[in-house]
């Protein structure tokens, strides 16, 4: 059976790099690249509720942020922008709790793309054993021109995606 622990590694994380806000609680990459993007939460303090359990804007925030990294490489990191989040809370996650979020398209079309995000409970004894908490759907307008204070996002995102 896999056991679920927080990276222990002293690298730099992926997040740091990719997804300020994704780091600043605490979400660990697994995959990226155009075709999915996933990676896991170890629930604290940083992301739930007074009433302890995962916030539902954590959620919007997982959902919405891998959907448009998935988006910007698979428009071929031009600029991309979500104009619609949809997301259902299913059920809770509480502090302690892991969760893994994966994130994949739908539509990828010339100027907008649609991804479809679930966020799963993982039992910490067995990563097979998942129970589906949130499901979303992100739609993004994509191809869109770069800013130029803007030039460096699709360097830092190649250096870690799967091309």
């Amino acid at each position: 059976m896999d056991q679920i622990q927080p990276s222990s590694s002293s690298a730099k994380p992926k997040a740091a790099e990719l997804d300020v806000p994704l780091h600043t609680i605490g979400f660990e990459f697994e995959d990226i690249s155009a075709n999915k993007v996933s990676g896991n939460l170890h629930l604290t303090q940083k992301c739930c509720q007074p009433f302890k359990v995962l916030h539902g804007g954590v959620s919007a925030l997982i959902a919405e942020s891998l959907a448009s990294i998935g988006a910007h490489i698979a428009c071929g990191y031009k600029r991309v922008a979500g104009i619609q989040l949809t997301i259902n809370h299913l059920k809770s996650a509480v502090i302690g709790d892991f969760i893994h979020a994966e994130a994949t398209p739908l539509i990828v079309g010339k100027s907008i793309q649609v991804w479809d995000v679930r966020i799963w409970k993982i039992d910490p004894s067995n990563s097979q054993n998942r129970t589906l908490i949130a499901s979303s759907r992100v739609t993004l307008k994509s191809n869109m021109p770069v800013p130029d204070n803007a030039k460096e996002a699709g360097d830092i995102l190649k250096k870690h995606a799967k091309l």
